[in-house]
């Protein structure tokens, strides 16, 4: 479907492609897909006014429980629009969202809107971000517990495993299948390096269609999970002794004329000035953006210098920039700047936004190249070897970082951050007061 067609010209297509309801999509604070169900008669209606939500009944909107600014009126973005292989009859629609007729300052896809309106308008570049989906493949057993779903999944170390790819071919055939039918480009499919955890890779997009389509592709794998007996889980950690899932962002800048903007070959680790400028900006704000791309108690499991099952761990502990590292927290490679701290379980909206905001302060404030790292940092943890400045060690002291760091909350959306530090505070209240079956098993019994 054309992006100029008119309205009336993408509801007769959808029309007659059987189409009969709208799955109106928007994203709450936590990075969860919310939405209705709206008839394609009320298309119209959704696109020009929105349809309407309980405000205070999403998370983190801020908005009161009565008066013109207590609906949440999510718009439907017609270009959006596309028939859902896993719903006949349904197409998905992602919405912005908007109170008392004013873009909502804390709807996630409006925080990155604002990021990219702001790159357009002041450079006129455009950020290309590639996302590399992990995740695993879960289920629970008759005691109610967590599990992997694929009971012979169980290698010492499954990277790239064949078998387990054989005996799940029907779940990833399926998802190729709902994926090339949604349009995305697929580039590769593989098993990761925990039992049950695999990763999908598909084309970059500019930033803001690049998180609409993160958002989609969640929304197919958990339906085609469900359809195979499985979770589709997001957790960043769900296996105490194997690596956890990580969702990177590929970056890169563009021109208004299409020329890179971070790459010159003659450039430290294939990056021009601006481009180590950016890096020095991510590594600058890395603690208080750890809050924003690692937003759960469970993604400082990951975020840890521990051994694994597997005997590799990639997780990007330091705060460093390498030449194809991957034991850095940013990894240079051909001409583009991998960011590595995001998980799954992130709003990919805002932890893209925060990203953006973070380099582009590294550009505004000229901060200097960051020297390259050029050994294996978990070998120097190893032996003892003085290490680089490590990200914090769990959620609080993430969230410490960024209730400090005035200047990255102002450019994210200071209403948007009180209303994030406010939940996950109480998060990390929460899981303050549990007590574990680790503790009382240590200390139950102590003398």
């Amino acid at each position: 479907m054309s992006q100029a067609a008119t309205l009336d010209e993408r509801v007769a297509v959808l029309r007659a492609q059987g189409i009969h309801s709208v799955l109106a999509t928007f994203t709450d604070l936590l990075g969860a897909p919310k939405g209705k169900l709206v008839p394609l008669e009320r298309l119209a209606q959704a696109v020009e006014q929105g349809a309407g939500f309980s405000g205070p009944s999403i998370a983190g909107t801020g908005l009161p429980r009565m008066g013109a600014r207590s609906e949440y009126m999510g718009r439907v973005r017609p270009e959006s629009l596309r028939p859902l292989p896993f719903m006949p009859g349904v197409a998905h629609a992602v919405c912005d969202g908007f109170a008392g007729g004013a873009p909502l300052d804390t709807c996630p896809r409006q925080v990155l809107q604002r990021q990219v309106a702001r790159l357009q308008a002041e450079r006129g570049w455009t950020l290309w971000v590639g996302i590399e989906p992990e995740f695993f493949l879960l289920n629970r057993d008759t005691q109610g517990q967590w599990r992997v779903a694929d009971g012979e999944d169980r290698l010492a170390k499954p990277s790239y495993d064949l078998q387990a790819i054989g005996r799940n071919f029907g779940f990833l055939n399926d998802m190729r299948q709902t994926l090339d039918a949604l349009g995305f480009q697929l580039e590769q499919i593989d098993h990761e390096d925990a039992s049950g955890q695999y990763e999908i890779n598909y084309r970059h997009d500019d930033a803001l269609a690049a998180a609409d389509r993160y958002q989609l592709f969640k929304l197919a794998a958990q339906a085609v999970a469900r359809q195979h007996g499985a979770v589709f889980s997001t957790m960043p950690k769900p296996l105490a002794h194997a690596p956890g899932s990580g969702l990177h962002f590929h970056l890169s800048l563009t021109d208004a004329q299409g020329r890179p903007v971070m790459a010159d070959p003659a450039g430290t680790l294939g990056l021009s000035e601006t481009g180590q400028r950016f890096a020095a900006g991510l590594l600058h704000h890395a603690d208080a953006l750890a809050a924003l791309c690692a937003p759960t108690v469970n993604s400082y499991k990951r975020l840890a210098a521990s051994r694994s099952a597997s005997g590799t761990t990639w997780s990007p502990v330091w705060k460093a920039l390498g030449d194809n590292n991957r034991t850095c927290l940013v990894r240079g490679v051909a001409g583009r700047m991998e960011w590595r701290l995001p998980d799954p379980a992130c709003n990919v909206y805002v932890a893209i936004a925060a990203t953006l905001a973070a380099g582009l302060s590294g550009i505004d404030r000229a901060l200097p190249p960051v020297a390259p790292c050029e050994d294996d940092l978990y070998e120097r943890h190893a032996v003892g070897d003085p290490l680089p400045q490590r990200l914090p060690r769990d959620l609080l002291a993430a969230l410490d970082a960024l209730a400090a760091d005035a200047a990255l909350r102002e450019a994210v959306g200071p209403a948007f951050c009180a209303e994030f530090l406010a939940l996950k505070h109480d998060e990390w209240a929460a899981w303050s007061q549990q007590v574990t079956d680790w503790e009382r098993q240590r200390y139950a019994d102590a003398p």
